[in-house]
């Protein structure tokens, strides 16, 4: 038997039902110069209908990032605590028995991430030409002006038969609906001396008896300093 556990370096939480409370917007100070920024994000939903008739809806929502300097105290340097929750139910066509979910953020150093949400709104396209960022460790992305990091929420870690370990940022649930909820996950930046901005994403990807798909949310666009 698979057995499946989340490491806890990002304090994610995967539940079945309900979803977290959403921040309000406000400041907490962590000092006497420098203060976290709570950001409050709209979320979005949207409904897709593959080639076999099923019916897919996938929703985010309580969506929230604080935003501070980082321990470094450096313009090169920021730490973003980011709260969401996804959820996905799918109904007719061939009969989907499960799938799985995938929530992550896209971070960029000086690009412009788009500013719409839902299944069309992309990334903008400065970001489809940026170079490949490179790994900061653990929790971290290292990205310069032009480069952009796709900075995954879920750190699963499965044991297989033979007693090694993989790790993947998809959640697989069975049935008509799943959802996956994260609170405070971090993600530190590093490298970036201009602006920086991030977004969401939720890819959901859908196995039926005719066809297989993935739907993609977007959500919107936010300041990283």
């Amino acid at each position: 038997m698979m057995h499946t556990k989340t490491s806890p370096r990002r304090g994610l939480r995967i539940v079945t039902t309900g979803a977290a409370a959403a921040a309000a917007l406000g400041f907490c100070s962590v000092g006497a110069a420098n203060a976290d920024t709570i950001v409050p994000l709209p979320g979005g939903a949207i409904t897709k209908t593959l080639a076999d008739g099923t019916v897919v809806t996938v929703t985010m929502a309580d969506e929230s990032a604080t935003v501070s300097p980082s321990m470094g105290a450096t313009p090169l340097h920021r730490n973003v605590w980011v709260s969401g929750s996804a959820k996905v139910e799918i109904s007719g066509g061939s009969g989907a028995e499960g799938g799985s979910i995938e929530p992550g953020y896209i971070v960029g150093c000086q690009l412009t991430l788009g500013g719409e949400t839902g299944a069309d709104a992309g990334i903008g396209a400065e970001w489809k030409g940026a170079a490949e960022p490179t790994a900061g460790g653990a929790g971290t992305v290292s990205i310069g002006p032009g480069e952009a990091a796709s900075f995954p929420i879920l750190d699963l870690e499965s044991a297989d038969d033979f007693g090694g370990e993989s790790h993947t940022g998809e959640h697989s649930f069975e049935g008509a609906t799943g959802s996956v909820t994260w609170a405070d996950s971090t993600m530190g930046v590093e490298g970036c001396a201009g602006y920086a901005q991030a977004r969401s994403y939720v890819n959901v990807t859908i196995d039926t008896d005719n066809v297989t798909s993935t739907v993609t949310l977007w959500g919107q666009p936010f300041s990283i300093g």
